[in-house]
């Protein structure tokens, strides 16, 4: 009996290492995700793709998101990657402190996951997107005054922070999809200060535009003038005798009873046949 028993204890413990080896020997990788395999520490180059895969069991496979994924900087509590204020301060060019919001969208390119691994492990986004975001923001703002990031500037600052992350990040292995610059504060007098200047602003170019209109309209009103001048003047001119005795003819013609008897010019008598 005691013999049974250990071969039974033997068979079931081997049973179940053979359970956990198979077991760790499958591995499946979702879609949207990629695969980083090690075995003793040392990382291999070639990702596992998505879908199943029987690898070493006593290797590890450490997965990766391919999606795209996003990284936000806010002044709101809970709405950014940190809690609390998290937003970023850049000098503007005249020197003044500026707040900024801003949320990158990126996502990882699935052949450089295994170097992202190796070199700046799974907590990649606080190693390199976060710095080269407050990088990238600061040396943007440094070169506008506060109203032209605060109004006009804005498209053309966003394009210029979407051109510098994307040579940053590009080289490691991340791609920048889109920059979201979502909310810019200044300090309230300096804010006050820019609105009633934008206001005034506005209002000159309204009464440059009612000026620009009112001249056209005084030109076109001229050029109509004239066009009526010369117009009166080559039919004052065309009016001769001869002509308006044919208007007069021509006009005739058309209505019914009417009938035409010329006239002598010379006595102003109707000249009838035979007389």
């Amino acid at each position: 009996m005691p013999n049974n028993f250990k071969k039974l204890f033997l068979y079931s413990t081997i049973g179940v290492i053979t359970i956990i080896i198979l077991l760790n020997s499958i591995v499946i990788v979702q879609a949207g995700e990629t695969g980083v395999y090690q075995l003793f520490g040392k990382v291999r180059d070639q990702e596992l793709k998505s879908g199943f895969h029987v690898i070493n069991p006593l290797a590890s496979v450490v997965k990766m998101s391919t999606r795209t994924e996003q990284y936000t900087m806010s002044v709101a509590q809970e709405e950014g990657n940190k809690t609390g204020d998290d937003s970023i301060d850049a000098l503007t060019n005249e020197g003044l402190t500026i707040k900024l919001d801003i949320t990158v969208l990126y996502h990882l390119i699935e052949d450089k996951a295994s170097d992202i691994y190796k070199n700046l492990g799974e907590n990649y986004e606080e190693k390199i997107i976060r710095p080269e975001i407050r990088s990238a923001i600061r040396e943007t703002v440094a070169k506008y005054d506060s109203k032209a990031i605060y109004s006009d500037k804005r498209d053309e600052i966003v394009a210029s922070l979407k051109e510098g992350l994307e040579k940053a990040l590009i080289s490691r292995g991340i791609v920048m999809e889109t920059i979201l610059l979502r909310n810019v504060s200044l300090p309230s007098n300096l804010s006050a200060a820019i609105q009633e200047k934008l206001k005034a602003e506005q209002e000159s170019q309204r009464y440059n535009f009612l000026i620009d209109k009112e001249k056209k309209e005084a030109e076109r009103k001229v050029i109509e003038s004239k066009g009526q001048r010369d117009a009166q003047q080559i039919i004052n001119e065309s009016l001769t005798d001869k002509y308006l005795n044919y208007l007069y003819i021509k006009e005739l013609k058309d209505r019914q009873g009417t009938i035409y008897v010329p006239i002598n010019p010379q006595t102003g008598m109707p000249m009838f046949k035979g007389l």
